[in-house]
């Protein structure tokens, strides 16, 4: 009986898990409308991050790097302007 009541809670907390985790929409516009990877990544150098990965995830770019204080940070941007959708850290 244990294993029937377990079971489907442990799904249910792996499901919201991931989806925390996945990337944010971030835009609905095509990628002819996006930033170029070049110019997304001199935005963000701009801001006083650096970089350590660049990726592009879902409908956003994403950073993992450190902020000016040195701290680390994950980060979403909107592809088409630049701007933060989703931070976490720092």
């Amino acid at each position: 009986m244990k294993r029937i009541v377990i079971a489907p809670l442990f799904l249910a907390a792996a499901v919201l898990s991931a989806s925390a985790f996945a990337a944010p929409q971030c835009t609905k516009a095509p990628r002819a409308q996006w930033l170029t990877e070049a110019a997304m990544k001199q935005k963000v150098l701009d801001q006083g991050y650096t970089i350590k990965v660049f990726q592009v995830s879902g409908n956003c770019y994403e950073i993992y790097g450190k902020d000016k204080a040195g701290k680390k940070v994950e980060i979403y941007f909107d592809p088409t302007d630049g701007r933060i959708v989703r931070k976490k850290g720092g």
